[in-house]
């Protein structure tokens, strides 16, 4: 797979909470140039992106982030004004006091009320795997199946790891035909990205993929 292909399926990403605008230009450029999946940028940048670039990317953006305990109520309102400003996919993240506490009828009925605001665009479901055992991961595989999710990601970022190949494997066995896997956090190196791909993950998420590939001179700078 060659590096234009691989970015293709890239979520070219930048949630640093002190990014400034010219980072996020840098980075919306960089997605048009190479022609990456999306843009995944922090929820009071999306409406700027929007007016400035229009329909030449994809706008992704996060709810609940990066800890996912906030209430339902609070997700769905941001969902809602993410879509009103012109996102296209949103990447929420579960409440996991709820998981640890057992609840997983409410982390699923969280997702089918994020699902049903975003209706046609992208809802990816993020799990935050680092903290989760195998069963809570199996669990939740049919949390987000059964509440209609289009994609289960593995991590936020922010969390003590990042994507795990093995992750991905177990996603694969356990998820509905009609879920995708987003596989998100530590992916340094064209190898990784490669990996995941191979493993079953559709989109990666990550920050320097562009960077990687200008470093390993496999596309222009």
């Amino acid at each position: 797979m060659d590096a234009m292909e691989i970015l293709k399926h890239v979520d070219h990403t930048q949630l640093k909470a002190v990014a400034p605008w010219e980072e996020i230009e840098k980075l919306c450029d960089e997605a048009i140039r190479y022609g990456t999946a999306s843009v995944c940028i922090p929820p009071c940048y999306v409406k700027r992106v929007k007016e400035v670039y229009g329909d030449r990317l994809t706008v992704c953006t996060v709810v609940g982030f990066p800890l996912g305990y906030s209430v339902t109520q609070a997700k769905l309102a941001e969902t809602e004004q993410a879509l009103l400003d012109g996102a296209e996919e949103i990447d929420m993240v579960i409440n996991l006091t709820d998981v640890k506490n057992g609840f997983f009828d409410r982390v699923e009925e969280e997702i089918r009320v994020l699902k049903r605001a975003v209706g046609d665009r992208i809802l990816k479901v993020i799990v935050e795997t680092c903290y989760l055992t195998e069963e809570e991961k199996i669990l939740l595989c049919g949390c987000v199946t059964r509440a209609g999710a289009d994609y289960i990601k593995t991590s936020t970022g922010f969390g003590t790891k990042g994507a795990q190949l093995a992750d991905v494997q177990l996603f694969r066995e356990h998820i509905g035909e009609n879920v995708r896997i987003k596989a998100a956090g530590g992916i340094r190196s064209v190898e990784d990205m490669e990996a995941f791909l191979e493993a079953g993950a559709d989109r990666l998420g990550t920050s320097s993929a562009v960077s990687i590939f200008q470093s390993a001179g496999l596309i222009e700078g």
